[in-house]
């Protein structure tokens, strides 16, 4: 792993910084309404269309939520129950950091500006933030953007605030389908994936793969 010294660090921060809980709000619909072994095959479905819903027109994330769910039920022929999706939205908030995440990031926020661009609503996303323990220089979301991750008017609304080239940027994420691939095609200077198992690792996307946060000081040099 060769040092790469950026003029900012940005990162996903669902999944990536903040443990991802969506797969137990997935078991909190099926529970009781499906067999309990295809929970996982139902959290999947709902990943899918929480996917299909953002590559449109930017519209608030509790309607994504809510559209990706029921979608989800008709596909699986079971009720959908609005009261569900809010619980899944009102929920997002109280999430915390994977434990690997808060010293290592620290750590590398005292050295780099760290920034995040999310998916989440801005009534969301501070509370997580919060929650990570590390300065950030700025934190963007799909509603400043106007548009969802993985399309590239996310990632130009980040560029253009931070007034800098793609080129100068590390790009952190444990996801390939919202980030990595986006920030590829973009050509974002460095690309880490963090190997947190969501999806099949596609090294084409990366420049670096870590199996947690506590893998990336070393990559910027500390």
């Amino acid at each position: 792993m060769s040092v790469f010294r950026p003029k900012y660090i940005t990162f996903d921060c669902y999944g990536t910084l903040t443990r991802f809980r969506m797969g137990d709000m997935a078991d909190m619909v099926s529970k009781g309404r499906i067999p309990h072994e295809q929970s996982p095959a139902f959290s999947r479905d709902f990943a899918a269309y929480r996917l299909d819903e953002v590559m449109g027109a930017w519209k608030p994330y509790a309607e994504v939520i809510a559209s990706a769910l029921e979608r989800t039920c008709r596909l699986w022929k079971i009720d959908y129950r609005p009261e569900d999706a809010t619980k899944i939205y009102e929920t997002v908030p109280s999430w915390g950091p994977w434990d690997d995440v808060p010293e290592p990031l620290g750590r590398v926020g005292r050295a780099f500006p760290l920034v995040i661009l999310s998916n989440a609503s801005n009534a969301q996303i501070h509370q997580n933030v919060e929650k990570l323990g590390a300065p950030f220089h700025a934190v963007f979301t799909a509603e400043d953007a106007g548009a969802y991750k993985p399309r590239f008017r996310a990632f130009e609304y980040m560029l253009d605030k931070l007034s800098c080239d793609p080129s100068e940027i590390m790009h952190v994420s444990a996801s390939y389908r919202y980030d990595l691939q986006s920030a590829r095609d973009l050509k974002f200077g460095r690309r880490v994936h963090v190997a947190r198992g969501f999806e099949p690792i596609a090294p084409e996307y990366a420049t670096d793969i870590i199996s947690d946060i506590g893998g990336l000081p070393a990559l910027v040099g500390l």
